[in-house]
């Protein structure tokens, strides 16, 4: 699963998700659901780096093999995944979020179902102009709100 070299002309969207862990506690649930989006073509992992932010704030790396110790959550399968879109002022702005005592998993990702439909409209001269994301919290929130005026 390691990263490629990025392809823009037939590149899907490629998009983020920083995952925090309150107190550092990681089950793995997801893990096998991740390996199989990867596995059947639906994304591709860019990178896939894991960051703590301790009791004074600083915000630090976490080797996979400390994510493992226990033998319950295998991921060495994205051991080396690195585009090098990940640096320094990613990890920092990611800080500003997290929870003292909490860990997080931080995934750049292609949607690698959607990169026909990108090359083609690239292609026809079609430009991203704008791209965002709704939390599910919101729509669940709205759907509450609209459910309650009905």
């Amino acid at each position: 699963m390691s990263s490629e070299a990025i392809d823009t002309g037939e590149t899907g969207p490629i998009d983020y998700l920083v995952i925090e862990f309150p107190q550092s506690r990681m089950t793995g649930e997801g893990l096998p659901l991740l390996v199989d989006l990867v596995d059947r073509g639906v994304i591709r992992i860019l990178d896939l780096l894991f960051v703590r932010k301790e009791p004074d704030g600083s915000v630090v790396g976490v080797e996979l093999a400390e994510l493992t110790g226990d033998g319950g959550l295998d991921l060495t399968v994205f051991d080396g995944v690195s585009s090098g879109l990940l640096g320094q002022a990613e990890i920092d702005d990611v800080s500003g979020v997290l929870e003292k005592g909490s860990s997080a998993g931080i995934l750049v990702y292609e949607n690698v179902w959607a990169a026909p439909l990108a090359a083609a409209l690239r292609r026809g001269g079609g430009r991203l102009v704008a791209s965002g994301r709704i939390p599910v919290q919101e729509i669940m929130a709205a759907l509450d709100a609209a459910e309650t005026t009905a």
